[in-house]
């Protein structure tokens, strides 16, 4: 049972990811009137989805926490990179985000955010290739 809690926490992470930031913002840009009304609505969508994703991480590292811990067995499961897409998760909400909104060099903080969201849905995608491939 938790084996099947843990492959639905790691694909609605990856899912929610991939479909935010590879369709729902990019449809916000081509579809709103104005590049700031796309903007401030995305924000408000990475947001939401910075908090599924520390949630997905949370519950991925809670269904782990009976199991062994060696260092091989965290490195199979992945542990390393649910640690590292809840770290980019908290950095983008916490750091980043505000230096967006803020407008403070925004050519920056935007390149920075936008690279930090693609390593965490690599992340993300790593967990769940590997709780498939156990599944």
């Amino acid at each position: 049972m938790k084996e099947r809690f843990s492959l639905l926490a790691a694909a609605l992470w990856w899912g929610s990811l991939t479909t935010m930031g590879f369709l729902v913002v990019p449809m916000l840009f081509a579809h709103l009137a104005t590049p700031a009304m796309a903007g401030g609505m995305a924000g408000k969508l990475f947001a939401a989805q910075s908090w599924v994703s520390i949630g997905c991480a949370l519950l991925l590292l809670m269904a782990r926490s009976d199991r062994a811990s060696a260092p091989v067995a965290s490195a199979q499961g992945g542990i390393l990179f649910i640690l590292g897409g809840l770290l980019l998760a908290l950095l983008a909400e916490y750091a980043v985000a505000p230096r967006i909104v803020a407008r403070e060099n925004l050519r920056l903080w935007h390149g920075v955010g936008s690279a930090m969201y693609l390593t965490q849905w690599a992340c993300a995608a790593i967990v769940l290739w590997k709780r498939t491939r156990r599944a």
